[in-house]
């Protein structure tokens, strides 16, 4: 009797146990802007922007990742579109922004001046800032240099572009959790240059010659596609591999590491993070992010303690991995 007791609970627990627990939130329907538009700005570039959702909501800009991987369709959805005012742009050299895959004028501290242009022409006094990886990075930076503008942070995949970052992700360190994929990442570069690929990255992705531009910025940006998620996802790979899209990747990125980010210093974003430490912030991190190890994260987390760091613990990089959107879109529902 005892024994068919046992079995009976287990079954009820085994039959409501899908029922009570919680479903993990997913996007938003797809949406379409009701406002697009190109800004020209200084340097010879013209960004490409758009605006979803209610124009009366909150103002939320989203910032891409990359350096060079521009917006899709799909970034529009993180947002409850009935309760905000939803921006997004290309930055210079990617995406719809013109002239495509430029490194002329790209830097940095253009495009922090280039998002407060964008604010200026849509005439916003301040918003909440969205972005992962590169666009953590982008968002941290304008809010350092613009705190007053910034009235929240929602940041993902943490990425501070420091030098041993760098060198984690494209010289030493990932290669031991994907030695099968990194065969094909330095298959273009010469046994003889391989002490630093960047730098021999940036030789052929620089080139006149199309083939090998275009053989590089393919490998470059291949990398990235197949290791940003905990499991091999052969649409993202595909995505990343694309000829434009790999161009643009690849080109822009090693533009921006070859030049240490254009920062000042190799620590710069944690040395300057007192001055954004009264924003309010949400960092979100896969436990398993190859490109962007979580170390990163607590670092900042640490010179910032304020800030709010949630772990997803079966997660890579990417934000559309189902315990990273989960928490992104919650992160987004939860600021008034």
């Amino acid at each position: 009797m005892e024994n068919k007791i046992a079995k009976w609970i287990i079954a009820v627990v085994c039959l409501w146990a899908p029922l009570t627990a919680t479903a993990l939130r997913t996007f938003y329907p797809e949406i379409e802007p009701y406002k697009t538009g190109y800004l020209e700005v200084p340097g010879g570039h013209t960004l490409y922007w758009e605006e979803c959702g209610n124009p009366q909501g909150k103002p939320i800009l989203f910032l891409h990742g990359g350096p060079g991987i521009g917006t899709e369709p799909y970034h529009r959805r993180f947002f409850n579109p009935e309760k905000y005012r939803i921006i997004l742009f290309d930055q210079r050299g990617c995406g719809k922004s013109i002239p495509f895959s430029s490194l002329e004028n790209n830097t940095t501290w253009d495009l922090v001046e280039d998002i407060e242009c964008l604010r200026e022409l849509l005439e916003v006094s301040h918003w909440t800032v969205f972005g992962g990886s590169w666009g953590s990075t982008l968002a941290l930076t304008y809010a350092i240099k613009h705190p007053e503008r910034v009235s929240g942070l929602i940041l993902r995949g943490i990425f501070l572009c420091r030098p041993q970052e760098i060198r984690w992700y494209y010289q030493f360190g990932a290669h031991h959790i994907f030695p099968d994929i990194w065969e094909s990442y330095i298959a273009p570069i010469p046994v003889s240059e391989r002490d630093d690929f960047v730098r021999a990255y940036y030789k052929r992705l620089t080139s006149d010659n199309r083939e090998e531009r275009l053989q590089a910025a393919k490998a470059w940006s291949g990398w990235e596609g197949a290791t940003s998620k905990l499991k091999f996802d052969p649409a993202l790979f595909a995505n990343f591999s694309a000829d434009d899209k790999a161009d643009s990747i690849a080109r822009i990125e090693c533009h921006y590491f070859i030049h240490n980010t254009f920062f000042e210093t190799d620590n710069w974003i944690i040395e300057n993070v007192n001055k954004i430490r009264p924003i309010p912030c949400i960092m979100i991190h896969g436990r398993y992010d190859v490109p962007c190890p979580i170390q990163n994260a607590w670092d900042l987390h640490r010179a910032w303690p304020e800030a709010q760091l949630e772990i997803i613990p079966d997660a890579g990089h990417a934000a559309s991995e189902p315990g990273i959107l989960d928490a992104l879109i919650r992160a987004t529902d939860s600021l008034e």
